[in-house]
């Protein structure tokens, strides 16, 4: 296999983060690269990463290249850290706090021997992906969005979400889109997921993927699917939306759009119950699926 080809790359932060659940604070490695890049290898797909962090943080990155995961690191004077705050047992229902930024990427930061199918945009905060960058980018892959990382605004030290501004100009070179009801709200309007995902779509993007703390929709082609979340407890509710449209996207190169909606479903169901990214056994996700389904 050529060492510089893959299916997906995802491009964003490596994160060091505070969570606190119940009152109770504690550092975790965090960040959609993160938890993306296990799902997506769990499941067989070629996966790498072209991330930005401190590099005396460099030394973390082992817990991929130990995973099989190839990472293209770039220096940054900084490792991007958020504080997140779970009130509740709503897993939609979280506040986020800057603590530190690793600084937005730039064109040179992606190889241009670096060849995916897909490229998912995994950023955590506004404005860490320039807008020509994605535009660049849509021309050697299959662009995918998470649109946390552009409506996720520093306001003081507050992270908030607000409209992204750069919508309609970037969402019509989408192949996939992830948004959380909260931020589908935001960016159309409506709370209504089904006219959420019919906005989505007519500003331009193929397969749209709304989660919600009782499962995720799919639209596509005029179509709706959904498929439940249904875990035992929320141990590991940080990453939830990160894990589920890194395993559809994996899933999509083998799949139909259903099957690989439940695959992802079920997979982030057993990735709920546990701190950090999916690390158990795929006989676990093929016999929740077998319930779902």
């Amino acid at each position: 296999m050529d060492l510089k080809n893959f299916e997906v790359v995802l491009l964003g932060h490596f994160a060091i983060d505070n969570d606190v659940v119940n009152g109770v604070e504690k550092e975790v490695t965090g960040s959609a690269v993160y938890h993306g890049a296990f799902a997506l290898k769990a499941i067989g797909t070629r996966v790498a990463i072209v991330t930005k962090l401190a590099k005396k943080d460099f030394p973390l990155l082992s817990i991929f290249e130990d995973a099989g995961i190839t990472v293209f690191p770039i220096e940054s004077e900084e490792t991007t850290g958020i504080r997140n705050v779970y009130s509740t047992d709503d897993s939609d229902n979280r506040s986020s706090y800057f603590m530190r930024s690793a600084g937005p990427f730039c064109e040179k930061d992606y190889p241009t021997d670096l060849n995916a199918k897909v490229i998912h945009i995994a950023s955590l905060m506004q404005k860490e992906v320039p807008v020509n960058m994605i535009k660049k980018l849509s021309k050697i892959a299959d662009l995918s969005i998470d649109v946390q990382g552009f409506m996720r605004t520093k306001v003081g030290n507050n992270l908030i979400l607000k409209d992204w501004k750069e919508k309609e100009e970037i969402i019509p070179y989408l192949k996939y889109l992830k948004a959380d009801i909260a931020e589908a709200t935001i960016l159309t309007g409506t709370s209504d997921l089904h006219k959420a995902a019919k906005i989505l779509a007519q500003l331009g993007a193929k397969e749209i993927m709304l989660t919600h703390k009782e499962g995720v929709l799919l639209y596509i082609s005029g179509e709706f699917y959904q498929a439940p979340f249904s875990p035992k407890s929320l141990g590991g509710r940080s990453g939830r939306g990160d894990t589920c449209i890194s395993t559809y996207i994996g899933k999509r190169f083998s799949l139909e759009p259903y099957p690989a909606l439940c695959y992802a479903a079920a997979l982030t169901t057993l990735k709920l119950e546990k701190e950090g990214p999916f690390k158990r056994n795929i006989e676990e996700v093929e016999a929740l699926l077998k319930k779902i389904k």
